[in-house]
């Protein structure tokens, strides 16, 4: 017997991305081509749709 799922079941194909930043482990921040923060590019932000969330500061105290 074979499951329902498994006859309607596509495999995802890989997404290709490309950040137009870099990790730097040094700062632990995300590093643009010329040294600037990622976080404060808003044009970055926008582009690579970074969301915040609240969820957090809503249970922790020290969020």
């Amino acid at each position: 017997m074979r499951p329902f799922a498994l006859n309607y079941a596509r495999a995802v194909r890989e997404a290709e991305v490309s950040a137009p930043y870099t990790y730097d482990s040094a700062l632990q921040l995300n590093v643009l081509p010329d040294g600037g923060v990622a976080a404060y590019d808003y044009a970055v932000l926008r582009e690579s749709a970074a969301t915040t969330s609240t969820a957090g500061s809503k249970t922790h105290f020290d969020d």
